[in-house]
């Protein structure tokens, strides 16, 4: 049927509201993984409470103002989430084309780094000050690029339809683009960086379908740098006095092992329930040194107890778990290899944030993901989010 002037009838339906357009089945909003999402603004207004706590009484820290960082890590986080709506309108698929420009954004800011714009940190040269209290740590940003450029290479051969599987010479140029940014973080040194990078090119590999092969090949690889690493000396003493503590608690209670030592107390006195927000013995009496950074665990253990703790470690499950499932309903490779890579990143990084605090891994100086206060480690954090949103949202409608 034919509307008057010729036009369709179908010019006549009605528009769709606002509402309906957010609520439709193939509307973002709808499209979203709520769960993920959820789950990380959760963590965020838990470590936004834990660092407040934590830091609130410090003068020396929050230049006389207790809401100092409480407002900071707000800030970051709101920071974060454009960060987030960005990549998620960017899309995942976009940024597969920008990817080589990133990777050398990426490798230009990490040897910055190593030049008189670099400043050192609680022990680590991988920081670059910015000004006004700001400071922005490139490692960071470093594990979304060797997520992306690995997947780039690894997946594009295979999404087009020409492989199976990444072949050798692919696998091999992958692994290269991930060594460079990874030998050159390990001058600064930052060890715990390059801890998480070589798990994320694991976890990377094990998706995109490499030959076994490769795997145990890097494995032993890992194994043999370490050794390689020590025997060396490039290590710093600091870094080789953690693992010494790591391996005997008793070693240097007051020294090197003060710090892990002092966080068992405050996780332990913590029990059940907790001593209650702002009331740990611990936490107010400043005996947790970085206990708003590599720390802040101690601080849910000793004031919101077991069950904080628990609930801290189930949100961080959901994400893994959702993470999981994007990875394998996404019908390419592609995002596939980036939502294995933002897996592996996040389940190791967690693990060694809370084992360390509980005294079951070294410390090695990472961050808790959404929780501990730093802004370079949160908008990274929300950038992997925003990745995995875009892979889920751009995956085909089912009847």
């Amino acid at each position: 049927m034919t509307a008057p002037h010729g036009f369709s009838v179908s010019r006549y339906a009605p528009e769709r509201g606002p509402i309906a357009k957010l609520t439709a089945r193939d509307s973002v909003v709808r499209r979203l993984d709520w769960p993920i999402l959820l789950s990380s603004l959760a963590l965020s207004f838990l470590g936004s409470l834990l660092v407040w706590s934590a830091t609130r009484g410090r003068t020396e820290l929050n230049q006389g103002d207790p809401y100092y960082f409480l407002f900071r890590h707000a800030l970051n986080t709101g920071i974060g989430l454009a960060l987030m709506i960005g990549t998620i309108w960017l899309g995942h698929r976009t940024l597969r084309g920008a990817v080589p420009i990133l990777y050398g954004i990426s490798i230009l800011l990490i040897l910055a780094v190593l030049t008189p714009l670099g400043a050192t940190i609680n022990g680590a040269h991988a920081w670059i000050v910015i000004g006004g209290g700001f400071s922005l740590q490139p490692s960071e940003f470093v594990k979304i690029t060797i997520i992306l450029i690995m997947a780039m290479l690894l997946a594009a051969k295979v999404d087009a339809g020409d492989q199976v599987h990444p072949d050798h010479r692919t696998v091999a140029k992958a692994l290269g683009l991930a060594a460079l940014p990874m030998a050159i973080v390990m001058l600064m040194p930052d060890l715990g960086s390059v801890m998480v990078m070589a798990v994320i090119v694991l976890g990377v590999l094990l998706a995109s379908g490499a030959s076994n092969r490769w795997v145990l090949g890097l494995i032993g690889a890992g194994v043999a740098g370490a050794v390689a690493v020590t025997a060396l000396g490039l290590l710093d003493e600091y870094q080789l006095n953690r693992f010494a503590a790591f391996a005997n608690p008793e070693l240097d209670p007051a020294g090197v092992g003060y710090n892990t030592n002092q966080a068992r107390i405050a996780i332990g006195s913590g029990g059940l329930y907790g001593a209650g927000l702002f009331n740990g013995h611990q936490t107010s009496g400043q005996f947790v040194p970085e206990q708003q950074t590599d720390f802040i665990f101690s601080v849910a253990g000793e004031e919101l107890g077991f069950l904080g703790g628990g609930l801290i470690i189930a949100l961080l499950g959901v994400i893994l778990w959702r993470a999981c499932r994007i990875a394998r309903e996404t019908t390419e490779l592609y995002g596939t290899i980036v939502a294995a890579g933002i897996i592996a990143w996040f389940a190791f990084q967690s693990f060694e944030n809370i084992g360390m605090a509980l005294g079951i891994m070294p410390v090695a100086g990472l961050p808790l993901p959404f929780v501990s206060y730093g802004g370079s480690s949160m908008f990274a954090v929300w950038v992997a989010i925003g990745l995995l949103q875009s892979i889920r949202v751009q995956r085909p409608i089912t009847a």
